[in-house]
């Protein structure tokens, strides 16, 4: 058994915009095939550049504010209660359209035996 809060958790940037901050609540490694799970703000207009990951999903939820991702050159629009699932070796971008913060929580399942 594990527990976890927000509160006892560091703060830090996501890889992709410094401007966007997270708390990874449970790690790396911490639990198989579970590649990190994870709660993220984005200001107004800034943007996890697209990227793709070869070795695991993601699978995001909007809890508030609302964006657009693109995967693969589609674009979605993403309300709050909005839960979408990128498959491994999909182009992503994830982008608040608000004029208000978007509070995302996301993980990665590893796709690897």
């Amino acid at each position: 058994m594990k527990i976890y809060a927000l509160s006892d958790t560091e703060e830090t940037s996501v890889s992709h915009n410094a401007a966007i901050k997270k708390k990874m609540l449970i790690q790396p490694d911490e639990i198989n095939n579970l590649t990190y799970f994870s709660q993220a703000i984005f200001p107004p207009g800034e943007i996890a550049h697209a990227h793709c990951h070869h070795d695991m999903n993601e699978i995001f939820f909007i809890q508030s504010g609302h964006g657009t991702m693109s995967v693969n050159g589609n674009q979605f629009l993403l309300q709050a209660g909005t839960c979408i699932a990128i498959n491994a070796g999909e182009v992503h971008e994830l982008r608040n359209e608000g004029d208000e913060d978007m509070l995302v929580t996301y993980f990665g399942i590893s796709n690897n035996s």
